[in-house]
């Protein structure tokens, strides 16, 4: 049986009317994001497919002030003013001992021999895969009424020092989720046609 397109005002939130909010301290509404959101937010997102399902992203949270202040020292100057203002900041990184967890997540199939001692294709799987899954978040957070403003321009062997030593996993990108300020977004940037990008082949 097929399934319906989602409503149009659907499409508008996720995709047509979403805004990257970014830029300043003023992209931000003062409302917080509850732990529940945080969790209702992951549990959609770690729905979307990865390669064998190997779900190697892994991320933090990272609201309390004492957290900031850490990310605060990874963080590219143009990027400390809106990242301290918003409600949290997710860290997206990419874990490189996510074969560890095949025999759980695909089992039946010796799907962790696949990976273990090939490093190349563990590092082009985890950063490809915890990328999509970073992607999916931001999907996630904006079906359920958040805002989000994804970016790089950090230090990330200074941000995997601060938040993920001990492990294996590699800081890949972040976003800042929150309530967007609508005056914040300048206006948008034109995107390229079907027909200057796609074919049929």
């Amino acid at each position: 049986m097929f399934k319906n397109p989602l409503s149009d005002a659907a499409l508008d939130q996720i995709f047509r009317e979403a805004r990257t909010y970014r830029g300043s301290a003023r992209a931000w509404l003062d409302a917080p994001v509850a732990d529940a959101d945080l969790k209702a937010i992951y549990d959609l997102a770690k729905m979307g497919p990865t390669s064998a399902n190997c779900s190697p992203a892994r991320i933090v949270f990272i609201r309390t002030p004492e957290g900031k202040e850490k990310l605060r020292q990874a963080l590219d100057e143009g990027n400390v003013e809106q990242t301290m203002a918003a409600p949290v900041t997710a860290l997206v990184g990419s874990d490189h001992a996510f074969y560890e967890h095949m025999d759980t997540l695909f089992p039946n199939t010796g799907a962790r021999s696949w990976f273990e001692g090939k490093p190349e294709v563990i590092r082009n799987t985890a950063f490809r895969n915890a990328s999509l899954q970073g992607a999916y978040l931001i999907v996630a957070a904006r079906a359920l009424g958040f805002d989000c403003g994804p970016m790089s321009g950090f230090d990330t062997a200074k941000a995997d020092e601060l938040f993920f030593t001990g492990t294996q996993v590699k800081s890949n990108f972040l976003i800042n989720i929150g309530r967007g300020n609508p005056a914040a977004p300048k206006p948008r940037n034109p995107r390229f046609d079907f027909d200057e990008v796609c074919r049929i082949a």
